[in-house]
């Protein structure tokens, strides 16, 4: 049912927590199956220096979330707004279409976190 890069992301999550004094952060629910979002995020120049996930949910929102902290870390804060969903979804190799609203989940929080930093 789910790739080999969701179950990957899923049993072994990259940047798991919560930052301290983030720049930014943002909690995303989706209200259709309680899956929450948050994340945090720390700036250093125009770059996403550091940013952490915590998420309560299915696989797949959990598979999302790890990684999309990974590709935007280190990342310009212009190219992490320029992320589009088929990225993330090239990343974790594919959803099932009952699974795809943890892509929007995680590409929601990103945007509201990106939103509350200087444009």
């Amino acid at each position: 049912m789910y790739s080999p890069q969701v179950l990957d992301h899923f049993e072994h999550p990259r940047n798991a927590g919560v930052l301290d004094a983030p720049d930014a952060s943002a909690q995303i629910q989706n209200p259709a199956c309680g899956d929450v979002l948050q994340l945090t995020i720390k700036v250093a120049g125009e770059r996403i220096e550091e940013i952490r996930f915590r998420a309560r949910g299915c696989v797949a929102s959990m598979a999302c979330a790890s990684a999309l902290t990974e590709l935007v870390r280190g990342k310009p804060i212009g190219e992490a707004r320029a992320l589009k969903r088929e990225e993330l979804l090239s990343k974790v190799g594919g959803l099932p279409a009952e699974s795809m609203h943890a892509s929007h989940l995680a590409m929601d929080a990103l945007r509201v976190a990106l939103d509350q930093l200087p444009k």
